[in-house]
């Protein structure tokens, strides 16, 4: 009997859980450079962390008392003895 196989067709298609690669060339068919899937998670949590980062900065500065110089308008009292 003709027994149908699935582990073999597995292992023939089993890149598809590799993820995407980017590879960019040059004009005289150089590798310039390789975009990896890790590369586009990375970029992402970093624009993630930064956008936190700057509304917490914001946060912060909004919230901050001025510090511009503001000249006294008393004079000290002098001590003599």
């Amino acid at each position: 009997m003709n027994e149908f196989d699935s582990t073999k067709l597995r292992t023939k298609f089993d890149n598809t859980s590799a993820g995407w690669l980017v590879q960019v060339y040059s004009g005289d068919r150089r590798l310039i450079c390789v975009l990896d899937s890790s590369h586009a998670w990375t970029f992402l949590l970093g624009c993630g962390f930064g956008l936190l980062l700057a509304v917490g900065w914001s946060n912060l500065a909004s919230h901050s008392p001025a510090m511009t110089y503001e000249p006294a308008t008393t004079l000290p009292e002098m001590s003599i003895d």
